[in-house]
């Protein structure tokens, strides 16, 4: 500004020797104006340079960030990967240490020094029942192998939900014609005989112990265990904070079947003969959450009883000639108290016993690796009602019959396992997945809790004196 003065004193001196006064005046003014819009314009070439050269310094120190958190996030847990196809970084970096201190190291290490860090916002894989766990497998699937893999199942969902209501009122239509027969014999204080009676066959079958009813001969049951106060579902765990709404897909059907497709491809059950893991029974352990392989299995063949009792009833209702031979066999049993409506109470109870009868032989038949079609008819109907009263004795009938078409019992678990809630599987697949990398991989120090999916920092730095910068940083897998 000074050399600027100079010179307009000089050049306007000059030209009020050279001209007269008034053209000197109409110079001067002329001249004063280009100085003052050249003072204006260096002025905003030197505000834009200076805030270009701030934005510069912004661009910079995002960049280092961003290069940070992508190395950060890279060191992903391995194996972790190569056996689920899972992504997540191992914040314990298979230390028994913890702590979000460790994550800043690292992004320090990797070019994010000169700066002040705090996580905004983090989701580990155990968070809202293994959310995040949970879409990252129904997006896996779904890039791997297309929703074709489960197209023809979404129309079947809402049969097996509807299945899944009426097991309920089914239970309670057994109770309800079980109380009207014992009632209707207590007013006439008689009783039905013992002898060739299915109905108290099948009460006294039901006593036994579950699996001795179902398993193959040949087939030992898993005796394996795991310690259930230990496990990630029922220990207390490390909690996220902050919302990730933004960045979270809503699930949907397509999602759910996806999601226990990948379940059934990455874990073992009872039929299976790939490498067993912390359990045998891996797949049953997601639907019951035992702490046994056998009270897994017990608690799965009753889910499936009950599954296969809704059909089969319908089935036995549904036909005219199984239901003559019942009402032939009530009249037999009832022929002493000769009351037409004791004898049609008992005609219906033992429709009920002989549907057991044949849930029975269904889930044999699974076992057996054989298959089960989902409704029945004359033709896959295996049990008569002679053979009900040799159940458990008549060696013939131990293994069940492969109707050769209808549903494996890895698909039989497909459909409990859509049935049954996201946060509850994804929570015990993760129990599962934890004691497997442990055992199987010697990564004794792997915590599913510390497991990150997605972060967002907060990091501010100084650009220069007086000027500091605060921005944000957003990683996640997705």
């Amino acid at each position: 500004n000074h050399s600027l003065q100079v010179w307009f004193r000089i050049y306007f001196k000059r030209s009020q020797v050279k001209a007269p006064a008034s053209e000197a005046m109409k110079r001067g003014e002329v001249t004063a104006y280009l100085s003052l819009v050249f003072i204006l314009l260096m002025t905003f070439v030197g505000g834009i340079m200076e805030s270009a050269s701030i934005q510069m310094a912004k661009n910079y120190r995002r960049t280092d960030m961003n290069r940070a958190m992508e190395s950060v996030f890279a060191e992903y847990q391995k194996e972790l990967l190569e056996e689920y196809e899972i992504f997540a970084l191992d914040t314990g970096y298979e230390t028994s240490q913890y702590g979000e201190d460790m994550v800043i190291r690292r992004l320090e290490y990797y070019g994010a020094q000169n700066m002040e860090h705090q996580v905004r916002r983090i989701q580990y894989l155990t968070d809202h029942g293994g959310l995040a766990f949970y879409e990252q497998v129904a997006a896996y699937m779904e890039q791997q192998y297309g929703i074709d893999l489960v197209k023809e199942q979404v129309g079947m969902t809402d049969m097996w939900k509807k299945q899944d209501e009426q097991i309920i009122e089914y239970e309670q239509t057994g109770k309800t014609e079980q109380e009207h027969l014992n009632q209707l014999l207590e007013e006439q204080e008689g009783e039905l005989p013992s002898e060739d009676n299915p109905i108290a066959y099948v009460e006294e079958l039901k006593k036994s112990p579950i699996l001795s009813l179902v398993m193959p001969e040949e087939q030992q049951v898993s005796e394996k265990k795991i310690a259930l106060a230990s496990v990630v579902s029922k220990r207390q765990r490390n909690q996220g904070y902050g919302d990730f709404s933004d960045v979270t897909a809503k699930a949907g059907t397509v999602d759910h079947l996806l999601f226990g497709r990948y379940l059934t491809d990455h874990f073992g059950h009872a039929v299976s003969e790939e490498d067993k893991g912390a359990l045998d029974y891996e797949l049953e352990y997601l639907l019951a959450g035992k702490e046994s392989d056998r009270e897994n299995l017990e608690a799965v063949v009753n889910q499936l009883l009950l599954f296969r009792f809704v059909p089969n009833y319908m089935h036995l209702q549904g036909s005219s000639t199984k239901k003559a031979e019942a009402e032939a066999m009530a009249l037999t049993l009832c022929s002493l108290l000769a009351v037409p409506a004791i004898t049609q109470a008992a005609a219906q109870v033992i429709l009920l016993a002989w549907a057991y009868g044949e849930c029975l032989m269904d889930v044999r038949a699974l076992l057996n690796k054989g298959k089960v079609p989902l409704m029945k008819n004359e033709e896959s109907w295996q049990l008569s009602l002679s053979d009900l009263l040799k159940l458990g004795q008549d060696k013939s009938l131990n293994d069940g019959q492969d109707t050769g078409n209808g549903l494996t019992y890895e698909e039989y678990l497909r459909i409990l396992l859509f049935l049954e809630k996201k946060e509850a599987l994804g929570m015990r697949a993760l129990d599962l997945i934890e004691n497997n990398l442990r055992t199987k991989h010697g990564l004794t120090a792997f915590r599913a809790d510390q497991c990150v999916s997605k972060m967002e920092m907060d990091s501010t730095c100084k650009l220069r004196k007086g000027i500091h910068y605060r921005f944000s940083t957003y990683f996640g897998y997705n």
